[in-house]
């Protein structure tokens, strides 16, 4: 039968393993936003790639079919809050990877203040004590959308909440 999981990586490794440049700024972006290895930091990336194939592939299609799907390309990015309202589609070629971390739920722990440390934010989420609007998520790579970033606070049974809520 098989095992039931999907089997379809979500990251590509980098062509060349040993560059002493990539793997310096591989290293930085795991310091800075707390990603426990770099298939974290791929993945992020990968994914950044896949939105800028989409954006390069519609340029060849049709005037019509271009537009469709480069507004709902737009839609989406601006749902989760990569980019900006009033954003062109030029600028969904010109994101960084950088942008999409600043998405992560553990980053936004961090930059709230519900935590001192990026790293003690991931601990946070993964034991439990944060919720996203009223859900709680255990996972410090979930990419927050815009309307949830007002959300994000300490679940109701977590000790914590009640600690911040002293101070």
């Amino acid at each position: 039968m098989g095992d039931p999981r999907r089997l379809k990586k979500k990251f590509k490794k980098p062509k060349h393993p040993f560059q002493k440049d990539r793997i310096k700024e591989e290293l930085e972006f795991l310091g800075k936003y707390g990603l426990r290895n770099k298939r974290e930091y791929w993945k992020f990336r990968t994914m950044l790639g896949n939105w800028r194939n989409i954006a390069r592939q519609s340029r060849a299609l049709s005037k019509e079919k271009a537009v469709e799907v480069q507004q709902t390309l737009i839609r989406k990015l601006n749902r989760l809050g990569v980019i900006g309202s009033e954003a062109e589609f030029e600028d969904v070629l010109l994101l960084t990877t950088e942008d999409l971390l600043k998405r992560r739920l553990q980053t936004l722990v961090y930059e709230k203040g519900l935590a001192s440390t990026i790293y003690q934010a991931r601990h946070y989420i993964t034991h439990g004590h944060i919720q996203v609007g009223g859900k709680k998520i255990d996972a410090p790579s979930y990419i927050v959308k815009r309307e949830e970033e007002d959300l994000i606070n300490f679940a109701p049974n977590s000790p914590l909440s009640t600690i911040k809520e002293k101070t």
